[in-house]
C-alpha cells in the first residue's frame, strides 16, 4: 500500500501521458462509420439543433424577469409557461432520437468489428493459436471491439456535441455582454490545469484499482476452479489462501477509498474554480446592472449560460484523452486484422472429381518459427485477469530468479541426451498408398504429432512437400482437405453441449440411423443408450461428465460420421481402463477398414496390423517398414518392441533373445 506523499509520488512516477494515434488509423477508423453516413449525418443535426434549443430556455428567463413580471402580463407569462412544459419535452424527444441513431451506429460498428475478426481468426493457423493466449482473444473480440464502438459512438459524438455547444453559447453570451463573456473566460486556463492534473491523476487511481482488482480476480479463478479447489484441499493449503486473498481484497478496498476521496476532491476542486468563475461573473454584472447597463434578468440568462458552458468546456478538455484512449481498441482490432495468414487459400485450387487416397511425403521438414510467427503484441490491459502474469506470487524479482533457473535448466537439459533440437521433422519421405495402415512409433518428443498435424494441413511443411493422390496439399482447397481427412487428437475436444450435437458437428444433415449407425461402429451407442437422456445429454466443459474412454470412443464416432477418405489418430491408452481399451480396439478394426490411415501407434494390436511402420527419432525416420522386417534390423524398433511391447504378448518374439 502507499501512504501520504509516496502514493503521489508513485502516481507521478507512473505514464499518464495518452498514446499518440496515428493518421492512419484515424483515417482507417472512420472508414468504419462510413457505412453509417446518413445516420451520422441526422445525429449531428439533432446534436446542433438541441444545442440551439438549449439557449431558448435562459432567455426565455429573462424575459419573464426583465419584461413579463414587471408589465404583469398574464397571457405572456401563460405562453412562457407552456413554452416552459414545450422544451423540455421537445428535448426529450431529440434526446431519444440521439439515442437511437447513436445505438444503431455504435453496435452496427461492433457488428462488424466481430465478424471481419472472427472471419480472420477462423483463417489462422494452429501455429497462431499455439502463441497466442485465447483470454487475449476473447478480449480482443469484447472489450477492444466495444472500446472501438465507444470511440465513434460516444467520444466522439460528446467531443462534437461539446465543441457545438460551447460556440453556440459563446456566440449567445457575446450577443448579450461581450466584457463578461470575456470575463467568463478568464478563469479558462485554471479550468484547463485542473482537469488534465487532476483528472489524469483520478485515471490513475482508476487504472492502479483496477490492476488490484483483477489480482484479486485471478486468485478467486485459480484458487476456485475444479482442479485448483482440489490442490488446495489435498494440500491443506486453505488457511494461506485465505489469507493471500484477504491481503489483495484489503488493497482493493484502500483503493476503493482512495479513488472516492480524490474524486470527491477534483469535483470539488472543479466546482470551485466554476465558482470563482460564477462570482466574477455575477460581481461585475451586478455591478454593471447597478449602473443601469444590464437589467437582471440579462444576468441570470448569463449565469445559465456560464454553467453549461463550462461543462462544455470541461468535456473539451479531457476529450484529447478519452480520444486517445479509445482509439488504442481501434489500434487493438487492426493488429488483428492486419496479421498475415500462413495458411492460405490456394488462388485457383484444384478440384478433383474423386479421391482415392495416396498420401507422399517428400523430403519433407519443418520446424516452429515462434519469431517469425505471426503473433499479437503483450497488451497491459488493466482490470482483465489476463494481465496478472502471476497470480499466487507477485514478487517480480523471485519470478525473475526463478526463470533465470529455468531457462539453465532448459539449456542444461539441451546439452544432455535428448529430443530438443533445431528442425521438428528433417527430411521425412514415405507414402500410404489408399487402404494402407501406416503406424508411427518412437520417443517421446520424436516428431510424431508434429507429423500428423501436418497432414490436415494444421501446418505447412518449411520444406518439401505433401502429396494427395499426386496432388501438392498447397494446390487443393482448405474445405477439400478438411472433407478428405479425419483427424482424432490425442485429448479429443467436446463442445459443452449434447452428444447428439457434438456428433454432428462432422455431419450436420446426418440422419438419426446414421448417427447411430457411427455410434455402433465406435462401440459407444449402448453406453449412450442407458444414458437418462440418451444422445441428448449434455457432456460438460471439454466432456468432463465423461470418462477418458468414453470421450475418444465419441471422438471416434464423430469421425466414423464424417466418413473421410484418410484417417489420422492418436491412438493414446494412457489414461483408459482396460475395458475401454478393448472397446476401442475393436471399434478401429471396423474404422480402418477401406481408409488410408496414420496412426501413432501405442498398441501392439495397432503395429502389428500395420502395412507400414515409421520409426521417428529426433525427427527422422530412421527406419521403416513391416513388424517382423524392423525386428530383424536389430535397431531402435526392436529396442522400443523389447521396452514397451513384449509384455503385450504372450510368446517371445521370433529373432529376438
Amino acid at each position: 500500500m502507499f501512504h501520504g506523499s509516496g502514493w503521489f509520488a508513485y502516481l507521478r512516477a507512473e505514464d499518464q501521458q495518452p498514446r499518440k494515434i496515428s493518421r492512419q488509423v484515424i483515417w482507417r477508423t472512420l472508414a468504419y462509420a462510413k457505412p453509417y453516413w446518413q445516420q451520422i449525418a441526422a445525429l449531428l443535426f439533432l446534436i446542433l439543433l438541441s444545442s440551439a434549443l438549449s439557449v431558448i430556455t435562459p432567455l426565455i428567463f429573462r424575459s419573464l424577469i426583465d419584461e413579463v413580471l414587471p408589465a404583469k402580463d398574464t397571457r405572456r407569462l401563460g405562453q412562457f409557461a407552456l413554452l416552459l412544459l414545450a422544451l423540455p419535452l421537445l428535448n426529450g424527444g431529440l434526446a431519444v432520437l440521439q439515442r437511437y441513431l447513436n445505438a444503431r451506429i455504435g453496435e452496427g460498428v461492433i457488428f462488424d468489428l466481430r465478424v471481419a475478426l472472427f472471419e480472420h481468426l477462423q483463417r489462422m493457423s494452429l501455429r497462431f493459436f499455439t502463441h497466442t493466449k485465447v483470454g487475449e482473444l476473447m478480449s480482443r473480440l469484447n472489450n477492444d471491439v466495444v472500446g472501438a464502438q465507444n470511440a465513434i459512438s460516444n467520444t466522439l459524438v460528446n467531443l462534437i456535441t461539446n465543441f457545438i455547444q460551447a460556440g453556440v453559447l459563446l456566440a449567445m453570451m457575446l450577443s448579450l455582454e461581450w466584457r463578461l463573456t470575456l470575463a467568463s473566460i478568464l478563469i479558462l486556463p485554471l479550468f484547463i490545469l485542473a482537469a488534465r492534473k487532476l483528472g489524469g491523476l483520478l485515471r490513475e487511481i482508476a487504472r492502479r484499482q483496477m490492476e488490484v482488482n483483477a489480482q484479486m480476480n485471478a486468485h478467486a479463478n485459480e484458487t476456485l476452479n475444479i482442479g485448483g479447489a482440489m490442490l488446495v484441499k489435498l494440500f491443506g493449503r486453505w488457511k494461506d489462501e485465505m489469507e493471500r486473498f484477504r491481503r489483495r481484497a484489503e488493497s482493493v478496498r484502500e483503493m476503493g477509498v482512495r479513488r472516492a476521496v480524490i474524486g470527491a476532491s477534483f469535483f470539488m476542486l472543479v466546482g470551485l474554480i466554476s465558482a470563482l468563475g460564477v462570482a466574477l461573473v455575477y460581481s461585475l454584472g451586478g455591478w454593471l446592472v447597478i449602473q443601469g447597463r444590464f437589467t437582471i434578468g440579462t444576468i441570470v440568462a448569463f449565469g445559465a449560460y456560464l454553467t453549461s458552458l463550462y461543462n462544455a468546456l470541461q468535456g473539451l478538455a479531457s476529450a484529447p484523452v478519452e480520444f486517445s484512449t479509445s482509439m488504442v481498441s481501434f489500434e487493438r482490432v487492426f493488429e488483428v486484422l492486419d496479421l498475415p495468414v500462413d495458411i492460405p487459400e490456394p488462388v485457383h485450387p484444384r478440384r478433383p472429381s474423386s479421391i482415392r487416397g495416396d498420401l507422399t511425403f517428400e523430403s519433407v521438414s519443418f520446424r516452429y518459427e515462434a519469431e517469425t510467427a505471426p503473433m499479437l503484441r503483450e497488451v497491459k490491459r488493466f482490470g482483465s485477469t489476463e494481465m496478472v502474469s502471476a497470480v499466487l506470487s507477485l514478487d517480480q524479482d523471485n519470478l525473475a530468479a526463478r526463470q533465470r533457473t529455468e531457462e539453465a535448466g532448459e539449456t542444461k537439459l539441451t546439452e544432455g541426451k535428448s529430443q530438443a533440437r533445431w528442425l521438428a521433422l528433417e527430411e521425412i519421405s514415405f507414402t500410404a498408398k489408399a487402404g494402407e495402415l501406416v503406424a508411427i512409433v518412437g520417443p517421446s518428443g520424436a516428431g510424431k504429432t508434429t507429423l500428423t498435424y501436418l497432414i490436415p494441413r494444421l501446418y505447412d511443411p518449411t520444406e518439401g512437400r505433401i502429396l494427395l493422390d499426386g496432388i501438392d496439399l498447397r494446390e487443393l482447397s482448405l474445405e477439400t482437405i478438411a472433407a478428405t481427412i479425419g483427424m482424432v487428437t490425442q485429448e479429443p475436444h467436446l463442445f459443452h453441449d449434447t452428444i447428439r450435437t457434438n456428433l454432428l458437428y462432422a455431419k450436420p444433415n446426418a440422419t438419426q440411423r446414421e448417427i447411430e449407425a457411427a455410434a455402433q461402429a465406435a462401440n459407444i451407442h449402448d453406453f449412450i443408450r442407458e444414458l437418462p437422456q440418451g444422445y441428448d445429454t449434455i457432456v460438460g466443459e471439454r466432456g468432463y461428465r465423461l470418462s477418458g474412454g468414453e470421450k475418444q470412443r465419441i471422438a471416434l464416432a464423430r469421425v466414423i460420421l464424417k466418413d473421410p477418405r484418410i484417417l489420422v489418430l492418436d491412438e493414446a491408452t494412457s489414461h483408459l481402463d482396460s475395458e475401454s481399451e478393448v472397446l476401442i480396439q475393436e471399434a478401429l478394426k471396423r474404422v480402418f477398414k477401406g481408409r488410408t490411415s496414420i496412426v501413432i501407434a501405442h498398441r501392439l494390436s495397432t503395429i502389428l496390423a500395420a502395412d507400414k511402420i515409421l520409426v521417428l527419432d529426433r525427427g527422422r525416420i530412421v527406419e521403416q517398414g513391416n513388424h517382423a522386417q524392423l525386428l530383424q534390423q536389430n535397431g531402435l524398433y526392436a529396442h522400443l518392441f523389447e521396452t514397451q511391447f513384449r509384455a503385450a504378448m504372450q510368446v517371445p518374439a521370433p529373432g529376438l533373445p
